[in-house]
């Protein structure tokens, strides 16, 4: 039996997109936006150029609304849908892809690799795409940290950052997500984002707290590879905040 090929379609146009300059995801929730919500704010924000639209955010989305969810989202853009997953239970074949995400500093071994072994049979049969990719939170951690029950690296601790990254790269992963938390009164900073990029050549994706291009402008110019927004999408929907982080991104990929 042959082995299978390290990444696949979406991944595959994630790097093509990479190899161009950063990218940019909306982060649509389909507990607060489902349905034809969510598909007018990804129709929007692909507009408006944001590069994928992650569904995910809460905890306890079910199949059936994570499923509609996706569907209507593909049918208006053409962009990959890829799950932002809180557990087996939101998983749908509607989507594209997951971001199959090992929590590297939470202290449950479940959310580090054991409710990813039991949900990679399903993923396999649904025919979901994984994206191999490590999950790092970082301080406040906001409630993504109480749920993960993590160890939060500390903000000025940029060796500890570095070494979950190098850990994700060596074990394999190609995506690492420095993760303030949903809500965060700021971004990871923009030294540690350097730092990590520095020290690895995977892809770096950062969120939690990017409200403006004020945010995004240190950290894309840091090196990160992907932004993340959601909550900005929340609070004002596709307004000036949102779009001024778009404006950030499509400066940085235009140089």
């Amino acid at each position: 039996m042959s082995a299978a090929p390290a990444g696949g379609k979406v991944e595959r146009y994630l790097a093509a997109l990479r190899a161009g300059g950063p990218m940019h995801w909306t982060l649509i929730d389909p507990d607060k936006s489902a349905g034809d919500r969510a598909a007018t704010i990804a129709r929007g924000a692909v507009e408006l150029g944001s590069h994928a639209i992650l569904l995910g955010g809460s905890t306890g989305i079910s199949r059936e609304v994570m499923g509609a969810t996706a569907a209507a989202v593909k049918s208006v853009v053409k962009v990959p849908a890829i799950i932002f997953p809180e557990g087996p239970g939101s998983l749908t074949p509607q989507a594209d892809a997951l971001l199959f995400m090992s929590l590297l500093n939470s202290r449950d071994l479940d959310l580090v690799i054991r409710a990813h072994a039991r949900a990679a049979p399903a993923i396999r049969a649904m025919g979901l795409e994984p994206i191999p990719t490590g999950y790092v939170v970082i301080a406040p951690g906001m409630r993504v940290g109480e749920v993960g029950q993590v160890d939060a690296v500390a903000r000025t601790d940029h060796r500890a950052a570095v070494g979950f990254a190098q850990a994700a790269e060596m074990l394999g992963m190609r995506f690492v997500y420095l993760e303030a938390g949903s809500g965060a009164p700021e971004p990871v900073p923009a030294a540690m984002v350097r730092a990590v990029r520095e020290a690895t050549r995977i892809t770096l994706i950062v969120g939690g707290g990017i409200r403006s291009g004020t945010d995004a402008r240190p950290l894309l110019g840091a090196g990160a590879d992907v932004l993340v927004t959601g909550t900005v999408t929340e609070e004002e929907g596709l307004g000036p905040g949102y779009r001024s982080i778009l404006e950030e991104v499509r400066r940085v990929r235009d140089r």
